[in-house]
């Protein structure tokens, strides 16, 4: 909250990102930015990886958006995301808006 508190709407997601690594280093909490993960299909692992904008203490992933609303693929993809990390909870915030909006999913 205190990114958007800071920065307001309107930047693009990647000033987001950086202020929100700034906060995490800040406050000492463990994470990793851009971690990737392999995706098996049917045996076998596919080329390319998909890439979580943070997880956060081993246990979160958190993807940061910057854009108008929060239509259901980004639902869709977090869960995706969850399910091969093998983590079981996700958080979108969405700094496009006046107020931070955010969606927190569980598996």
């Amino acid at each position: 909250m205190d990114v958007h508190r800071t920065l307001g709407p309107g930047f693009l997601e990647i000033v987001y990102k950086d202020a929100v690594e700034f906060e995490f280093y800040k406050r000492n909490i463990d994470f990793n930015r851009e971690r990737g993960y392999s995706i098996d299909y049917k045996g076998t692992t596919l080329k390319h990886q998909f890439y979580a904008d943070f997880v956060v203490m081993d246990k979160i992933i958190l993807e940061v958006k910057s854009q108008d609303g929060l239509p259901e693929v980004f639902s869709a993809q977090l869960l995706n995301y969850l399910r091969v990390s093998g983590n079981r909870l996700g958080v979108i915030a969405n700094f496009y808006g006046t107020s931070l909006q955010t969606k927190r999913i569980v598996l």
